[in-house]
């Protein structure tokens, strides 16, 4: 019934949005005008009643070039593989060169593959890019069965296959643990598509180090909690009706109430900014929040898998990690660079959880090991905006060099 609550809520308020939409038309030909400072006031409360709304389709990643060399190259997003919980999109340069080729596995945590359109738009300069596009479960019919963290594992290799021998991995947040126990799978068949390096991106390899809220959050509850409580059926209205999701927005929710002074007081400058005409800077905060309220939900048994192997057990940190049934040992890594980065204020994923990844991959030698550890960014900050692009970016790109 919690989905159903919530569909119903969100049915009520839609009217409101779209009478504030229609009048934010009127308001700019009204009496007023839309220049007087009644008329932004009006016109601001109009727009902040209009955006009170959290979609469930993915936003475009809205790359359509990239500088590489000196010279602005269009870029192409092209589906290489659709799987039914999953698709492994490409980010076609129109150039010549030949240029390393990176899988980027994007986190199925309550939000969409574009949240890194900033990871990739960067990377897109010296490489040939790859994401995985996770697909909402709600959108999954049940006949396409079921999806955990087993199935995860198979998709990243099966999308590394896909790519070819020589390709690259990086992993941001929460699947830094489905690609080190997809890539010491893949060691330890001596599968030609292992990839060359792997970096892992503030992900919880050991979320015993350092636990934060989210980490306590998850063992101060027992599994049933979650089943019973954040557990729901899909309504009939969707594809995937009947199948029990963990809903998007109430990862939103939990999201958000971790800093929930920080949205309030963000919300309350975009009112400003536009009461002021101040169309850039409301046009910041704008796109910000157009993703961060673009949701998509996970299948029942990923996100409770996900509770109990990554979080209450600790599974891939204490040797006890399977991969349909078989165990997973990252000391079967031998070839495959390790990079681990960390953010030093990351309230998320602290410092440590990334870093426990160089003693499970103790076969490597110190060489082929390296991690980068950045202060005063937060989980965000570790793979997108200036710090990212400026200092992270640059270590990343010559540990994949170095392996070409």
């Amino acid at each position: 019934m919690l989905y159903q609550a919530y569909q119903f809520q969100d049915d009520l308020i839609a009217p409101l949005r779209d009478l504030a939409r229609r009048l934010q038309i009127f308001s700019a030909t009204a009496l007023w005008g839309s220049g007087s400072e009644m008329g932004r006031h009006f016109a601001a409360a109009l727009e902040m009643i209009s955006r009170f709304e959290i979609t469930h389709q993915r936003p475009d990643f809205a790359i359509t070039s990239v500088m590489i060399g000196n010279r602005v190259v269009p870029v192409t997003v092209e589906t290489v593989l659709d799987m039914p919980f999953g698709t492994l999109l490409r980010f076609a340069t129109d150039t010549d060169a030949k240029r390393p080729r990176v899988l980027v596995v994007a986190p199925l945590s309550g939000h969409f593959a574009t949240l890194l359109r900033g990871t990739v738009q960067t990377l897109l300069r010296d490489h040939d890019v790859y994401i995985t596009d996770w697909a909402n479960a709600r959108d999954v019919p049940l006949s396409a069965g079921r999806f955990g963290m087993d199935d995860y594992v198979d998709y990243i290799m099966h999308f590394l296959e896909e790519i070819g021998p020589g390709a690259h991995i990086l992993a941001v947040c929460q699947p830094c643990v489905q690609a080190l126990a997809a890539v010491a799978v893949m060691s330890e068949e001596r599968h030609p598509a292992t990839p060359r390096t792997m970096t892992l991106m503030a992900g919880p390899i050991d979320p015993r180090e350092s636990p934060t809220k989210v980490n306590e959050l998850a063992v101060s509850k027992s599994l049933a909690w979650f089943e019973n409580s954040l557990i729901t059926g899909v309504p009939w209205r969707y594809r995937g009706a009947g199948r029990r999701v963990y809903p998007g927005f109430l990862q939103l929710v939990a999201f958000m109430s971790m800093n929930m002074e920080r949205h309030q007081d963000a919300h309350r400058k975009l009112y400003d900014h536009l009461a002021k005409g101040e169309t850039a800077e409301a046009g910041k905060i704008k796109k910000f929040y157009d993703e961060y309220f673009a949701v998509l939900d996970l299948t029942e048994e990923f996100y409770i898998e996900t509770i109990e192997r990554v979080f209450q057990k600790a599974e891939l940190a204490t040797g006890d990690l399977t991969h349909h049934g078989r165990k997973v040992d990252p000391g079967q890594i031998r070839n495959t660079a390790l990079l681990t980065v960390e953010g030093g204020r990351d309230d998320i994923c602290a410092l440590g959880q990334t870093s426990a990844a160089h003693d499970l991959c103790r076969s490597l030698r110190p060489h082929l090991k390296r991690h980068h550890l950045q202060a005063n960014v937060g989980h965000y900050g570790v793979f997108s905006g200036r710090r990212w692009e400026g200092e992270i970016y640059p270590v990343v790109r010559n540990m994949i060099l170095a392996m070409e």
